[in-house]
């Protein structure tokens, strides 16, 4: 049988799944303004919001995998942290 994660690594792993959500969703934001909703131009803004719902479906799969390994200890706010318990992201670069 696997190891499963520990206390520890379940806060930091959703704090790194909350912080890519966060930024993916901002991408997908910025791409939205950028292009087309439609058509071929659409396609990687899809793709992100995919990426998006592939995370907001592990964060909920670890939340009952976290209640189940540490009932006494766990927390919705493990894998939903407030903003500030999120890592951010560099922005671009300025010339």
């Amino acid at each position: 049988m696997k190891p499963k994660l520990s206390w520890e690594e379940h806060v930091e792993m959703g704090r790194a799944l909350a912080s890519l959500r966060d930024e993916l969703t901002h991408r997908r934001v910025t791409l939205g303004n950028a292009y087309p909703l439609s058509g071929p131009e659409s396609i990687p803004a899809k793709k992100v919001e995919m990426a998006v719902k592939a995370i907001d479906q592990a964060r909920s799969e670890l939340e009952n995998a976290l209640f189940r390994e540490h009932p006494d200890a766990a927390q919705t706010s493990v894998y939903y942290p407030p903003s500030e318990k999120r890592v951010a992201f560099p922005g671009p670069k300025e010339e």
